[in-house]
């Protein structure tokens, strides 16, 4: 019963639900700045809407790209799902209804919340679509835009608009949201590098498929780079000194990552180790600088 337990837990890979408490917490850092008390019931309910679609996309994930991860011959720790259904460790079946009740736990939590109704629905709906039929983004080509827009654009959203109703602000968080979306889609195509001969193999066709390994590589540099060439027009555009200040501390990580070829089979652990470093780094220092500032 342990070993079922744990290896339920894996295939939530919980790890990865780091990015949606920091970026949940940035947006709701920045409307206090912008002069709006916290609510804090507003906020656990708004957190729990995040928590249950990302899981939810979790296990669907590993449950809609069973044939991709089996195909997958070179996973890493952050690419190439949680490795559990491969391995034989609990039925399929187990993923698809652990995302079921996830998305039915989300409905229930934006039906108590009352409020930002569209954004929760947009949330859950994109992040149903990035694994599951008819639109299977994440086997289109769209599938990154897609997680960026959830993740570090509407989870952040979500945080700010549920403390900051007047939207007081827009400009400073939408400034500050940037560097790590465009950090979050650099790092989706690294995890997808490790992924690439399995996902074409089963007819995923994910931006790193289409595009190639040379093109998606320098998509790559061309993302990490913008990140942090961001940061000064976030400062101009209202976004707190110390904030961008912080948030550039990463960048001598980020320009070594950028000497390395991040299509080199030999580095695909460092290379996704570290992508998930920089979207982590690129939230959590903001989110330290907007709360110093407030």
């Amino acid at each position: 019963m342990w070993k079922i337990v744990v290896a339920f837990v894996r295939l939530g890979r919980p790890l990865f639900l780091a990015g949606g408490f920091i970026n949940y917490a940035l947006g709701a850092a920045i409307a206090r700045l912008t002069g709006h008390p916290i609510d804090w019931r507003r906020y656990a309910l708004g957190q729990a809407a995040v928590t249950a679609f990302q899981l939810m996309t979790h296990y669907a994930n590993d449950y809609f790209d069973l044939d991709a991860d089996r195909a997958n011959a070179t996973p890493t720790r952050w690419s190439g799902g949680s490795r559990v259904l491969p391995g034989g460790e609990l039925p399929r079946s187990a993923a698809l209804i652990a995302a079921l009740v996830l998305a039915a736990i989300g409905i229930a939590v934006i039906a108590a919340l009352h409020e930002q109704i569209a954004v929760l629905v947009a949330m859950g709906a994109l992040a149903w679509a990035y694994n599951a039929p008819p639109l299977r983004l994440c086997a289109s080509g769209f599938g990154e835009l897609d997680t960026a827009i959830v993740v570090t654009g509407l989870v952040p959203w979500l945080g700010f608009a549920l403390q900051a109703p007047d939207l007081g602000g827009t400009r400073i968080a939408l400034a500050a949201f940037a560097p790590a979306a465009l950090l979050q889609f650099a790092m989706l195509l690294a995890i997808e590098f490790p992924d690439a001969a399995g996902d074409a193999v089963t007819g995923k066709r994910t931006l790193v498929v289409r595009l190639g390994a040379r093109t998606a590589a320098k998509l790559y540099a061309a993302c990490t780079a913008a990140a942090y060439l961001w940061l000064p027009i976030a400062y101009v555009l209202g976004v707190p000194a110390i904030a961008v200040a912080l948030a550039a501390l990463p960048v001598p990580i980020a320009i070594w990552r950028l000497s390395a070829d991040v299509s080199d089979a030999a580095r695909y652990e460092r290379s996704t180790f570290f992508a998930v470093v920089l979207v982590v780094a690129a939230a959590g220092t903001m989110l330290t600088g907007i709360v110093i500032a407030a």
